[in-house]
């Protein structure tokens, strides 16, 4: 007996990739936590990124579990000093979409974010690679969460102290 096919619609995974962009631009940092199966990972290779695994290349942002709950955590106190008081962003989440491929589901889709700060303003353009799972209830949940910027350098100020 096989197993059962998972589906995900493109609908499914809009919903939830545009909740996630809503928790983000409001801050709400615990709600987007929760959106990440226990053990999820997050990364955030740097722009000169060429394909290397986890240990062979640099990388802005590379959090397993514990290391997300640990920014989280700082995020939302006063020893963020770069965000304290947090960012104004503004997510555009766009070409959205579903792939099912052998070892799960993948969503890709581009980004752009505008981030507001200390009088400046700064637009990061990039896209999403996520490997997600259906939880128990039928709840989309990252499991491994990827950001790639498209800038060939970022310009002066532009800070990753934020969520991409």
């Amino acid at each position: 007996m096989s197993a059962p096919t998972v589906t995900v619609t493109r609908e499914q995974a809009e919903d939830f990739l545009y909740q996630e962009a809503m928790l983000l631009d409001e801050w709400h940092l615990d709600a987007w936590l929760a959106l990440f199966e226990e053990g999820g990972t997050f990364e955030v290779p740097t722009t000169d990124y060429q394909g290397w695994d986890r240990t062979g290349g640099g990388f802005f942002v590379l959090d397993d579990w514990d290391l997300l709950k640990a920014r989280v955590k700082r995020l939302k106190s006063r020893k963020a000093h770069a965000e304290n008081p947090h960012s104004r962003t503004h997510r555009m989440v766009t070409n959205v979409r579903v792939i099912r491929g052998k070892d799960g589901i993948e969503l890709k889709a581009n980004f752009l974010i505008n981030r507001f700060r200390d009088h400046t303003h700064h637009t990061y353009v990039g896209r999403y690679h996520h490997d997600v799972a259906l939880n128990e209830d039928g709840e989309l949940k990252f499991l491994h969460r990827r950001a790639y910027l498209e800038h060939e350098l970022l310009e002066p100020g532009a800070r990753l102290s934020f969520i991409l």
